[in-house]
């Protein structure tokens, strides 16, 4: 097997950036595929797919990126984008930085009231979007968020028939040899910002390219990634884990990144028998589902490597062991926007117990690398730090501790932890107190009851436990449909609308 790039610095001695490690495999195999479609792309998004070489995504990411610099946004600064797991995102991106700008990542469900306090809290100057997903129309999403977003000079976007006011981008494969950004992007400096919430309300968490690189290398080295892997990613792109375990996965690897649009599971079944991809990279719960129904067992599927991402990481013990022998699956334990990692299954399918201290990847060989370190706090909650973890960004008012120990470079996760007596295993054993997890998505339990008493009076919006999300919402109102048109109406994502979609049972 072989491993990832080794070298942490440019020929000139800078450390290495994102561009950096796709320039490179550019110049190794521009001919080699990059980046494939959904191949229900146009059913998502009206627009053909696409698959793209090397050679072809490099000049693409180019021609984005001259826009951009073209439409007068100066380094530094922030660009927010709203899109589906399609091609143009992971151009997007790499444009982005390729200009000097920092890509600001928002979740496809979210709707005018979020994307209006995300863009103002964090200053964007530009907005990219597409012209709609599935049914929605993500044209007019974007420019209503933006005519609140007073920082906002310029709105793009991918896609046919697009709004005036809106900024045609297009993926251009050729005619952008030579083009030179304005500066060279520096590794240290914010490259990417998501979004998460914490007992103290909504964060934005920048990360740098040495931190985004460091949660890739965790995934990567742990599963044991060869170099050229062909990834099939059905992850939803939008945060942390989304973006390091596909793109920079992938960047890691020089290989090949095909996307699925979550979660349509007979494409992504078709995806799996129909094209030859060797890793599979899936909500963890998704990936059982499709090694106990068979799928992957198939003569003709080649998947050998599952990467599985659990935002619930206090369910992963608790598991079913892995039966399915041709493949290995590797664990990924999320801890919302704050930092992660991955420990590959034993040989009898079973979990790895996590112990506290340094971690490294892969566990246990003789060559592997320290990612991060992990403890159990006085309070009884799992912390980490590590190169990829942003403690700043999560740092207390002056004169609070992070946590209740002498290091002050570790960020409480929040979630309720033990260590077993007898083995020294850390037992994680409930998500943070006041925090809901929908799928990919926190909420603050207080915002939930804030919402619901805007509708009618005896309105209930309250999170129920569920086996595959952690939470489901539920709601309750004297008109349900009624509901639904005014939480739309204020500009609230579906999770929170369809909690009062009619049901049988009438909650």
């Amino acid at each position: 097997m072989q491993t990832a790039p080794t070298s942490a610095a440019t020929s000139s001695g800078a450390p290495l950036t994102l561009d950096d490690l796709f320039r490179r495999t550019v110049l190794r195999q521009p001919d080699a595929v990059a980046l494939i479609d959904p191949p229900n792309k146009h059913r998502v998004t009206g627009t053909q797919p696409q698959k793209l070489t090397f050679a072809q995504a490099d000049q693409a990411v180019s021609a984005i990126a001259a826009r951009f610099v073209e439409a007068g946004l100066p380094p530094g600064s922030i660009i927010a984008l709203q899109m589906p797991n399609t091609v143009e995102f992971a151009l997007t991106v790499l444009a982005a930085l390729r200009a000097g700008l920092v890509a600001a990542l928002l979740p496809q469900l979210w709707r005018q009231s979020e994307l209006t306090g995300a863009l103002n809290r964090i200053g964007a100057r530009a907005l990219v979007g597409v012209s709609r997903i599935e049914i929605v129309d993500h044209a007019e999403l974007a420019l209503n968020a933006a005519v609140e977003a007073f920082s906002i000079r310029h709105v793009f976007g991918f896609g046919n028939d697009l709004p005036e006011g809106m900024t045609s981008l297009e993926i251009t494969t050729s005619g952008m040899n030579g083009w030179l950004p304005p500066a060279p992007p520096d590794a240290r400096r914010p490259a990417v910002i998501t979004f998460d919430i914490t007992s103290d309300g909504f964060r934005a968490i920048p990360r740098n390219h040495l931190q985004l690189i460091s949660g890739g290398l965790a995934i990567f080295l742990e599963a044991g990634l060869p170099q050229g892997a062909r990834l099939l990613s059905a992850i939803a792109p939008a945060s942390f884990a989304g973006c390091v375990s596909s793109v920079v996965t992938w960047l890691l690897s020089g290989g090949s990144l095909a996307l699925h649009h979550p979660a349509d599971l007979q494409i992504l079944e078709q995806q799996i028998v129909d094209e030859h991809h060797d890793t599979l990279i899936a909500p963890a719960l998704l990936a059982h589902r499709l090694a106990e129904s068979g799928t992957l067992a198939r003569p003709q599927v080649a998947i050998r490597n599952v990467i599985g991402l659990w935002r619930t990481p206090d369910r992963v013990m608790a598991s079913e062991d892995w039966r399915d022998t041709g493949t290995t699956l590797t664990d990924v334990y999320l801890f919302g926007e704050i930092g992660l990692f991955a420990a590959r299954r034993l040989a009898d399918g079973s979990p790895v117990p996590i112990t506290p201290g340094s971690f490294s990847a892969p566990r246990g060989a003789a060559s592997s690398k320290a990612i991060g370190e992990i403890i159990v706090t006085p309070k009884a909650t799992l912390a980490l730090r590590g190169p990829m973890v942003p403690v700043a960004a999560y740092r207390p008012a002056p004169g609070e501790s992070l946590v209740e120990t002498s290091a002050p470079d570790y960020v409480d996760t929040g979630y309720a932890a033990h260590l077993d007596r007898t083995t020294g295993a850390i037992g994680i054993t409930a998500p943070p107190v006041g925090i809901v997890g929908v799928g990919g998505y926190r909420f603050l339990a207080q915002d939930l009851e804030s919402w619901a008493k805007r509708l009618a009076a005896g309105a209930m919006l309250t999170a129920l436990p569920d086996q595959l999300n952690g939470f489901r919402l539920a709601g309750r109102a004297g008109d349900n449909r009624r509901a639904r048109e005014a939480l739309g109406e204020l500009g609230l994502n579906p999770l929170m609308v369809d909690a009062f979609r009619d049901r049988s049972s009438g909650t």
